[in-house]
C-alpha cells in the first residue's frame, strides 16, 4: 500500500512550468544523470549504489542446487527485490505493491532475459547439480529511478562476485572454500543497463533520471535497456499517457551514451577495488579464474 501523499496541483504545475522553461528542480539538464557512486564491500558481490539521493545495496550469493528438469545444462539465476519502510515511509514491510512488481519484472527482463549471465557456465553435473546465483536488492533511500539504480547495482555485483570453485570427483561434487582455491568469476556475456525517461506535457518534454517528485508529476515513463554495443534488449512503456514512437527512436542514442558513461563508472570502481585488494595481498583472488 502506498501511503505517500500525492503532489498538490500547485507542485505539479510548478514542476511542469519549470520544465517548459528548461529548468529542473535540482538544476540538471534534461538528459543529465544525477551524481553516481558505486562502491564495493569486503565480501565479493556486495555493492552500494548512490544515484542522487536514491541509494541501495545489492548482495550476490550462490549455492549448489539441482537444475530445472527442462534445462539440465543450465544453472539458475534469480533477482529478488523487496521494498521496505527503510527505503520510504510509503512502503509497508512484507507487502508487495505494484511498484515492487514492476521494478522486479523490468530488472528480470533487462538482465536475466538478455542472458547477461551465462547460465550454462553454472552447470556442474548435467541434470544433477549446478550453481544457483541470486541477486538481492535492498533499497535504503528512495528518491526516484529505482529501475536504473537497481540495474546498476546488479550488474556491478555480478561483475564483482566470485563463487567458490567446484569439481566433480567419483560422481560427487566437491566445493572448495575461498581459502582453499582461488574463487571463480562469473561468465558475463554483455553488460546491459536500463535507462529510464519520463514524459510531460503530452510527450513534448522528456527527461532522464527523474527524482521522486518528477516521477509523480510525469505522464508516462519509457525504459530502454541496452549494452555498450548499442544492442537493445528491452523497451517498455508500462503505463501512463501515450508516447510518440519517435521518442523511443530519438532517446535511444541518448540512452547508449548514458550506458557507456555508467559502465565506465562501474569499471573504474572495479579497478579501484582490485587495487585495494592487491594492497592486501588479494589481487590474485580478485583477478583470475582457475584454469579449467
Amino acid at each position: 500500500m502506498n501511503k505517500e501523499a500525492p503532489l498538490s496541483i500547485a507542485e505539479r504545475d510548478f514542476i511542469l512550468n519549470a520544465l517548459r522553461e528548461g529548468v529542473r528542480l535540482d538544476g540538471r539538464e534534461a538528459d543529465q544523470l544525477r551524481p553516481l557512486k558505486v562502491s564495493f564491500g569486503e565480501e565479493y558481490g556486495h555493492v552500494k549504489v548512490q544515484l542522487g539521493k536514491t541509494s541501495l545495496i545489492v548482495r550476490i550469493s550462490s549455492e549448489v542446487t539441482k537444475p530445472h528438469d527442462d534445462r539440465p545444462f543450465d544453472g539458475l539465476f534469480t533477482i529478488a527485490l523487496e521494498l521496505t519502510a527503510m527505503g520510504s515511509p510509503a512502503w509497508d514491510n512484507g507487502r508487495q505493491g505494484d511498484l515492487e512488481t514492476y521494478v522486479t519484472n523490468t530488472l528480470d527482463r533487462v538482465v536475466r532475459h538478455s542472458n547477461a549471465l551465462d547460465t550454462e557456465s553454472l552447470c556442474i553435473m548435467k541434470g544433477v547439480s549446478c550453481w544457483s546465483v541470486r541477486a538481492d536488492v535492498h533499497i535504503t533511500d528512495y528518491d526516484g529511478n529505482l529501475v536504473d539504480a537497481s540495474c546498476i547495482g546488479i550488474m556491478a555485483g555480478l561483475l564483482h562476485f566470485r563463487r567458490p570453485d567446484a569439481v566433480v570427483k567419483d560422481g560427487q561434487v566437491i566445493v572448495y572454500g575461498l581459502d582453499e582455491r582461488v574463487p571463480v568469476a562469473l561468465n558475463i556475456t554483455h553488460k546491459p543497463l536500463a535507462v529510464t525517461f519520463h514524459t510531460f506535457d503530452e510527450g513534448r518534454l522528456v527527461i532522464l533520471d527523474a527524482t521522486r517528485k518528477e516521477e509523480q508529476a510525469s505522464e508516462a515513463d519509457v525504459v530502454i535497456g541496452l549494452n555498450n554495443a548499442g544492442d537493445v534488449c528491452f523497451v517498455s512503456k508500462f503505463s501512463g499517457s501515450p508516447v510518440d514512437a519517435m521518442v523511443f527512436v530519438n532517446k535511444t542514442n541518448v540512452a547508449l551514451e548514458k550506458v557507456k558513461e555508467i559502465n565506465g563508472v562501474i569499471d573504474k570502481a572495479l579497478q579501484a577495488d582490485l587495487a585495494k585488494r592487491g594492497k592486501g595481498g588479494l589481487a590474485e583472488q580478485s583477478r583470475a579464474e582457475n584454469d579449467r
